[in-house]
């Protein structure tokens, strides 16, 4: 399947199991991701982070991310357990 294919280029979102899915949020929660782990990231950017993070969930789940992709660092993964 390609991409367009999954979202046509003239869109710039699509509904997955009633869930609306945006262009860009797979790409949001990976930079979200890896920003989240920087070691001089003050907690006022990690709660920010945490809120995109969470508000990404359910269109990635939707999509089923998680059921083909796992969270490698323990800590976010717990992160994003917790968020059901």
């Amino acid at each position: 399947m390609r991409a367009e294919e999954v979202l046509p280029d003239a869109a710039d979102s699509v509904v997955r199991d009633g869930v609306t899915v945006r262009k860009g949020t797979v790409g949001a929660f990976l930079a979200n991701a890896l920003a989240w782990g920087a070691p001089q990231l003050d907690a006022a950017g990690r709660a920010a982070i945490e809120r995109d993070l969470a508000d990404s969930l359910p269109a990635l789940r939707a999509l089923r991310f998680f059921e083909v992709l796992e969270i490698r660092d323990p800590a976010l993964r717990a992160f994003v357990a917790a968020c059901q």
